[in-house]
């Protein structure tokens, strides 16, 4: 049975750059990450992958590349947690024990609730695609790009997801192309949510509904898809309050699949009721167990799924990690930042920032509710070089 310092579990953003930031400091601890992925993919672009900005391979990177120098690999799975032992257990069957223990296993997607979604979702005829994949993010600029008339149908469910404005993103977007394509007119748009309206921060809530006024697109709130018939191209929704059943026919529909705590998690000692790994909103620190410390979207950090959130998490997690190893105080207090960069067109974004109490917490000296060129440029050209050469390497902006 091996034993590590620090062991981290999940190679994604959140593990990798706690990781590399760990392994940074003068006094650098021994750091191990469990991750089975050969691949790392920078999903933020999938937005503009999907509305064909990008190829998907600009987002993929190999894992092994971004594993922090003088850290170690475990190329495995986490199967269960025993934190009253400080130990894990591998798919593989074998042991690790820690003396520090993250979690930052991201978010489970699961295609499988919804009937109908996984055997179509990105199969050419199907009009269904998905941006929230590697494998079937293009399929959604096929799918903008054939449909010259007819309805287009974008969804949001009522789980927590991974980025809270990538289903709008889509939908602005292919609005977008289809009037700079001279058929917006022919393409019915509807944006189907199981929420209560557009977005969740006051400030942002009229500039959005202009634009999506600006392209038509009719919104229904407290709705959310239960099932897909894509041999009738018939989507069910149920609403949320009453109950109530609608089926609507659709020529493409935009898929966000409902996604939940992974199950590794959910069944283990250290989830909250709710099923995410339990941590102090402040310190990143588990709520029972001191040992451990979780991040990133598998948490039950009451702030938006972003990798924005996860690097203002990170400083705060290994800073606390580093003091806990050495008996202090945790000092360093996360604030719930986080940022949705919100494209609203080919070339115009609004970028909201905004804390736990969702106030504005904006970086840059100008109303950022408006719409601008600049914000997408640093979106499609700057945020990417942030993320792969300082975020994952461990440097703080």
């Amino acid at each position: 049975m091996a034993h590590h310092q620090v062991l981290i579990v999940g190679g994604g953003s959140a593990g990798l750059t706690v990781g590399a930031m760990l392994r940074n400091k003068p006094n650098a601890p021994e750091v191990t990450i469990i991750d089975p992925s050969e691949k790392h993919y920078y999903q933020p672009i999938w937005t503009l992958v999907g509305a064909g900005v990008f190829p998907k391979e600009v987002s993929e990177r190999n894992e092994a590349d971004y594993i922090p120098p003088g850290a170690n690999w475990i190329k495995d799975a986490v199967k269960t947690f025993d934190p009253d032992k400080n130990s894990v257990t591998l798919a593989s069957g074998e042991k690790h024990t820690y003396d520090v223990l993250v979690v930052a296993a991201g978010i489970q997607i699961d295609w499988g609730k919804i009937p109908g979604l996984k055997e179509s979702v990105g199969k050419a005829g199907t009009g269904v695609c998905s941006n929230y994949s590697f494998d079937t993010v293009e399929s959604t600029f096929e799918n903008i790009k054939n449909l010259k008339k007819g309805t287009a149908i974008f969804t949001h469910p009522s789980t927590p997801i991974k980025c809270g404005g990538a289903p709008m993103k889509i939908a602005f977007l292919a609005s977008d192309y289809w009037r700079k394509h001279g058929v917006g007119n022919n393409v019915k748009k509807k944006f189907i949510k199981a929420g209560g309206g557009i977005f969740a921060v006051k400030k942002y809530v009229g500039p959005l509904n202009k634009v999506a006024d600006r392209y038509n697109i009719e919104r229904v709130w407290n709705t959310e898809l239960t099932e897909l018939r894509p041999d009738a191209k018939e989507a069910v929704f149920k609403h949320m309050e009453t109950g109530k059943e609608t089926v609507e026919k659709y020529d493409m529909i935009h898929v966000t699949p409902p996604m939940g705590p992974p199950d590794f998690i959910k069944n283990s000692p250290l989830a909250a009721s709710t099923g995410w790994l339990e941590v102090n909103k402040e310190t990143t620190q588990h709520s029972r167990y001191s040992n451990v410390f979780g991040l990133g979207d598998c948490s039950n950090l009451p702030t938006s799924k972003t990798g924005a959130a996860i690097r203002k998490q990170a400083p705060v997690a290994s800073e606390n990690i580093m003091s806990f190893l050495e008996g202090g105080t945790l000092s360093k207090k996360y604030n719930g930042y986080t940022s949705c960069p919100l494209v609203t067109g080919y070339g115009s974004l609004i970028l909201a920032e905004f804390d736990y109490d969702k106030q504005p917490m904006e970086s840059f000296p100008f109303d950022q509710s408006q719409e601008r060129y600049s914000m997408y440029a640093l979106k499609a050209y700057g945020l990417p070089k942030i993320y792969w050469h300082g975020m994952l390497r461990g440097r703080e902006f």
